[in-house]
């Protein structure tokens, strides 16, 4: 049985070069040298080890962790939805190529999934089709916000239209953008923020009726969805009782939600068993955030002890929905 690991990072050396060569435009401090990085922004500093930047190390990674594939997405460090058009564009092609040479050095093992300039829909869609014809990429990471902008608001359409045309998959990863103030201590930034912008997210595509125009879109929630398997009979309820709520979609809450997929990173077999009896196994793909502080070293031994799982769920899990998802053969 092979494993597909859906959820892993990388900031590849032209992002990294970039940032090192322009440091004002990136607000960011790149220190040291190959297999020596230091990256620094703000309050954030942390060393950028070569897994990041290097396919054979990614791929050791990957074995001591049991995986065959994974499909390396861009660090949220590397988003950038503060930038101008032009250096929008420039960027996102810096990364994405990073990625993209990435994969050509190890294509046994990797996959690519893009980032793209969506403060800027037009340039947005323009790389979205480049990454598709040019380097084959199946997936994109969005941010579940794009700066101080919701994915649901009627300017990124045009953008998630076309994705669900391309049949490209939306991987929504959290940027811990509101996450400041009452967050801003004990890494409550992260263990909360997270999880709290994904369930923003989903809660502002559900009830702006966005995803009434979207219902081919296949999008993929990280860190097990965050808050919303356990809070979604919250959202149900309302939905029937409040009419501010169902003022704009009559679609439910739940039926809605099981149209997500979602990464089995919660940290909790007893939590990823929960995920399981809400969504399916169907619904359900590994993910490990590697090589963060937040990521699952063990992922397998983690699947090993969800509770009352099947064959049949450990197979879903950690192979077969995600070669469906992302149309991977082998």
């Amino acid at each position: 049985m092979k494993r597909i690991d859906t959820h892993s990072h990388v900031i590849p050396e032209t992002i990294i070069d970039a940032m090192r060569a322009e440091p004002d435009l990136y607000k960011t401090k790149i220190g040291g040298e190959r297999g020596n990085y230091t990256f620094t922004r703000g309050k954030v500093t942390f060393d950028l080890i070569t897994e990041f930047y290097d396919a054979d190390a990614k791929v050791e990674s990957m074995d001591r962790k049991g995986l065959d594939i994974s499909y390396i997405s861009p660090g949220p460090q590397t988003f950038f939805y503060g930038l101008g058009a032009d250096d929008a564009l420039k960027t996102a092609r810096l990364v994405n190529d990073g990625i993209a040479k990435m994969v050509a050095a190890r294509p046994d093992r990797l996959r690519g999934m893009a980032t793209l300039p969506m403060q800027h829909p037009e340039a947005a869609i323009a790389e979205l089709e480049r990454v598709v014809k040019e380097h084959r990429f199946k997936a994109v990471e969005l941010g579940t916000a794009i700066g101080d902008e919701e994915l649901a608001e009627p300017k990124f359409r045009p953008v998630l239209r076309r994705l669900q045309e391309l049949k490209a998959v939306v991987f929504a990863h959290p940027n811990t953008q509101g996450a400041g103030g009452r967050l801003d201590c004990w890494y409550l930034t992260n263990l909360i923020g997270n999880p709290l912008d994904t369930t923003i997210m989903v809660g502002k595509l559900m009830f702006s009726g966005a995803l009434d125009e979207l219902k081919d879109l296949k999008i993929l929630l990280a860190h097990g969805g965050g808050f919303l398997p356990y809070q979604i009979g919250r959202f149900e309820h309302g939905h029937t009782v409040r009419p501010d709520t169902a003022a704009v979609t009559q679609s439910k809450p739940l039926d809605m939600f099981k149209n997500f997929y979602f990464d089995a990173l919660t940290h909790s077999p007893q939590a990823t068993r929960h995920l399981l009896e809400m969504v399916g196994s169907g619904r359900v793909v590994l993910g490990t955030d590697s090589p963060f502080d937040m990521g699952e070293e063990h992922p397998l031994e983690h699947l090993d002890k969800v509770p009352r799982l099947t064959a049949k769920e450990a197979e879903d899990i950690s192979y077969k929905t995600a070669a469906q998802l992302f149309g991977e053969k082998f």
